[in-house]
C-alpha cells in the first residue's frame, strides 16, 4: 500500500496553516506505517496533482474546514472532522488554479489530467481565526494531537483492509 498524507493550506492564514503543521509533525514523530509519505503541499495545488498522477492507493488530506452549520450545536473551534470524500463529491468541471489549492478542483480534474482519485479521507479543523498573520490559535494548536491520532487510526484501519 502506497498512502500520501497531505497538509494543505495557508500558513499565512493563522488557522489555515493547520494541515501543514499536523503533517511538518506527522513527519518528524508520527511514527506511520511502511509507505506512507507525508508532505507539506501548503497551497500548492498542482503540486499535489501532479504527485497523485504518480500513484498513491490512500490519500489523506489534512485541513481546516468551516464548521457544519445548521446542525443542533454548532462546531467549536478546535472541532475535528473525519470525512471520506467520493467520486460523486468531486466536480469534474472545477477549475485547477496553478497558484493555490482547492483540494476538491484538484481531485475533481484527476481524471482530465490521466488519473483517477484514490481513495480520499479529510482530517479537518474548524479554525478560529483565518486572517493575516502566522501562528494557529489556541484552540486550533490543541487539536493537532488528536488530528494526528485520527490520521494514524485511518492509516491503520485502510491497511488492515487491504491485507
Amino acid at each position: 500500500m502506497t498512502a500520501l498524507v497531505a497538509g494543505v493550506g495557508n500558513m499565512f492564514l493563522r488557522d489555515d496553516g493547520f494541515g501543514p503543521e499536523v503533517a511538518r509533525r506527522l513527519a518528524s514523530e508520527g511514527h506511520l506505517p511502511p509507505g506512507v509519505e507525508v508532505a507539506d503541499y501548503g497551497i500548492r495545488g498542482m503540486h499535489l496533482a501532479y504527485d497523485l498522477l504518480a500513484g498513491v492507493d490512500m490519500l489523506v488530506l489534512v485541513d481546516a474546514v468551516p464548521p457544519e452549520l445548521g446542525t443542533v450545536h454548532n462546531e467549536a473551534p478546535g472541532s475535528l472532522r473525519v470525512l471520506r470524500i467520493r467520486s460523486e463529491d468531486l466536480d469534474a468541471g472545477a477549475t485547477l488554479d496553478p497558484h493555490g489549492m482547492d483540494p476538491a478542483a484538484v481531485l475533481g480534474k484527476l481524471r482530465s489530467l490521466g488519473g483517477e482519485a484514490p481513495v480520499t479521507y479529510v482530517v479537518g479543523c474548524v479554525p478560529a481565526d483565518v486572517t493575516d498573520g502566522i501562528g494557529l490559535t489556541p484552540p486550533v494548536s490543541a487539536a493537532i494531537p488528536a488530528a494526528m491520532a485520527a490520521v494514524v487510526e485511518l492509516l491503520s484501519q485502510y491497511t488492515s483492509t487491504q491485507t
